[in-house]
């Protein structure tokens, strides 16, 4: 017989704490009701409601263009970003560069946000999709960089030296090389700017305009108002997405690990 574990019951508590809420929520989705006061049925009415609000659907057509995009180009920059701190040759510089990527990291969101909109007026730049993309990018680079780097610097220096005295370009150890060693740290990076893009509410609220919403701002407005179950529906969705982001992003880089470490024989 198992013995009893404090850890294992504090875990549990702390599970519980962090999805009652959402199953509390995602069961809500399914009332036939208009509140969460009471249950009166098992009904889909509200998920209709969702799909026959077209506002809605394009805002969250809009919040995935401006995930998926800012994802992938804050992914190129913070990879570029994390080679450049890896291999500047004076330790100075290095530490330079880690701090100012700590920067947007460590501010507060309020003041990340009033701050784009300082400089976005200043120059000129009209607040809608553009502001909203370029503001999510500046965000998100320092979780890649503090994705990639890690992997970085786990990378055996004898690897990229070997390539080069084989005769290979420094283009080649970086492609052939570098980047497939990295790629699950890249890979979490992309997911993590994914993740955080999707959820950005204090920023892209003081960065949105000109008509151009996303779904954490939509939202916010809405509940304003009076909260309906028809947000319980998409909640629910997101979920689901959310959890299929983080299964496929287990799978990858389970298969990374795999073709990383290979099975070893043993013979007898």
């Amino acid at each position: 017989m198992r013995k009893f574990k404090f850890s294992h019951l504090y875990l549990f508590i702390i599970f519980v704490l962090l999805y009652a809420p959402i199953f509390y929520l995602i069961l809500y989705s399914f009332n036939s009701g208009k509140y969460m006061t009471g249950w009166n049925g098992f009904s889909l009415v509200h998920y209709n409601q969702l799909w026959g609000d077209t506002r809605m659907i394009e805002i969250l057509v809009d919040t995935l263009i401006v995930a998926f995009l800012s994802s992938l180009l804050a992914t190129a920059i913070g990879t570029l970003g994390a080679l450049w701190i890896k291999y500047a040759k004076k330790q100075f510089s290095k530490n330079i560069l880690l701090n100012l990527n700590s920067v947007l990291l460590v501010s507060p969101d309020v003041i990340i946000g009033a701050s784009f909109l300082i400089f976005f007026t200043a120059i000129g730049l009209s607040l809608g999709f553009i502001s909203v993309l370029l503001s999510h990018i500046a965000f998100s680079i320092p979780i890649v960089v503090l994705m990639v780097l890690p992997r970085l610097q786990e990378m055996p220096p004898a690897l990229a030296e070997a390539a080069e005295d084989l005769g290979a370009s420094p283009m080649q150890v970086l492609s052939k090389i570098t980047l497939p060693y990295i790629s699950s740290g890249i890979m979490a990076g992309f997911f993590m700017a994914l993740t955080y893009s999707l959820d950005d509410f204090a920023v892209t609220f003081f960065v949105t305009g000109n008509g151009f919403s996303t779904l954490s701002v939509e939202i916010y407005s809405r509940a304003r108002e009076g909260i309906s179950l028809e947000i319980n529906a998409l909640s629910a969705l997101m979920f689901l997405v959310s959890l299929v982001l983080v299964l496929i992003y287990y799978f990858i880089s389970r298969s990374g690990n795999k073709k990383r470490t290979p099975d070893l024989e043993v013979t007898k």
